[in-house]
């Protein structure tokens, strides 16, 4: 049991068939099966649109959700119909017990699949454990191929571990393989194209996504913003017989280039398109419920589970909080504005 740990023995694992008898619906008629976890807020990166080089004030670690904590919202979420979890931060790859995290929860009844988004400078040493664990995929946030850009963007030295993470992934067997760069005007767009030809010769996803106003007030306002539509365009121009291809829902606009063994999609994540398609709940690493990332009122599930905890708690403050999601991430930023103002205060 870790320290400041306040949980309950979940259920024994099982099979992992398990048919849920409630599942979680919105007000919209939106049903829910995919859970990011942010596992903590710590980052090896200083990248300029997350935080400032000298970091943030983050939450104390007795305030930070315990690895058990963690497994007894995935237990009752798999109990609602929730079948897909992944784990983000901060940088995921430095929590000491992602390893257990992993294959308990590839373990949980409910659970179909587990996934992480990494900055993949540790992934290279751990990936055996973690394929071996019942990871299935893996989301790699690169927002360059350039070293020298790669050290401007983070504010590390950390571009030839990243890019030998990148390659063990690549090799290690996952099912999926994706690459998440965030696209900033006048810094890499000028890059699309070399990402774009990643997708030439390796069975992947390169995913640009727009820059969202989480950056400690940093660089949002500086006109770095580049649309969905600019950066499909640019695409386009490029590449002007790629075809429509099969995503996730996430993935908005999702593209195969002929000849090509991956795809190429495009997310717009500020422009909130794909909001009428979500089914994403988030937990935050010090253990708030948010019913959309735009969203500024939480629910404070860490404080139940430390507070009277009961089985079926979880359950019904997930129900309720999701309940109440808005429409979309518009009407939910016109809601008070958000308090959190990095994304690794959210989970990326």
């Amino acid at each position: 049991m870790e320290e400041n740990a306040h949980i309950l023995t979940p259920p024994a694992l099982g099979e992992k068939k398990y048919s849920p008898k409630t599942a979680i619906i919105d007000q919209h008629g939106r049903t829910f099966t995919y859970m990011r976890i942010a596992i903590n807020e710590a980052c090896n990166l200083r990248c300029m649109y997350c935080m400032p080089e000298d970091g943030i004030a983050f939450n104390s670690k007795r305030n930070l959700m315990t690895t058990d904590e963690i497994l007894t919202i995935i237990t009752e979420a798999g109990e609602l119909g929730v079948n897909k979890v992944r784990f983000t931060g901060g940088e995921p790859l430095l929590h000491p017990r992602i390893g257990h995290l992993i294959k308990t929860t590839s373990k949980t009844p409910g659970i179909d699949s587990v996934h992480i988004t990494t900055n993949a400078i540790l992934l290279k040493d751990k990936v055996q454990e973690l394929i071996q664990g019942g990871l299935d995929s893996v989301n790699i946030s690169l927002d360059t191929l350039d070293k020298e850009k790669y050290f401007l963007m983070t504010r590390r030295d950390s571009f030839r571990q990243a890019m030998e993470g990148l390659d063990s992934a690549l090799t290690a067997g996952f099912s999926s393989v994706k690459i998440n760069a965030v696209v900033l005007r006048g810094f890499n767009d000028d890059e699309l194209i070399d990402f774009a030809k990643l997708t030439k010769y390796n069975a992947i996803t390169v995913r640009f996504i727009e820059l969202m106003p989480f950056d400690a007030h940093q660089i949002w306002k500086t006109g770095k913003f580049m649309s969905a539509d600019h950066i499909k365009q640019v695409i386009l121009n490029e590449f002007p017989k790629m075809t429509q291809a099969e995503g996730t829902r996430t993935e908005h606009d999702i593209y195969q280039i002929p000849g090509f063994l991956g795809k190429v999609a495009i997310i717009p994540a500020f422009s909130r398109n794909l909001c009428g398609d979500c089914n994403r709940i988030r937990i935050t690493a010090d253990g708030k419920i948010r019913n959309c990332l735009f969203a500024n009122e939480e629910s404070n599930v860490l404080e139940k589970i430390r507070n009277g905890y009961c089985h079926g708690d979880v359950k019904n403050m997930l129900i309720e909080t999701m309940q109440k999601k808005p429409i979309d991430g518009w009407s939910a930023g016109e809601n008070g504005g958000n308090s959190r103002n990095s994304m690794a205060q959210i989970g990326g």
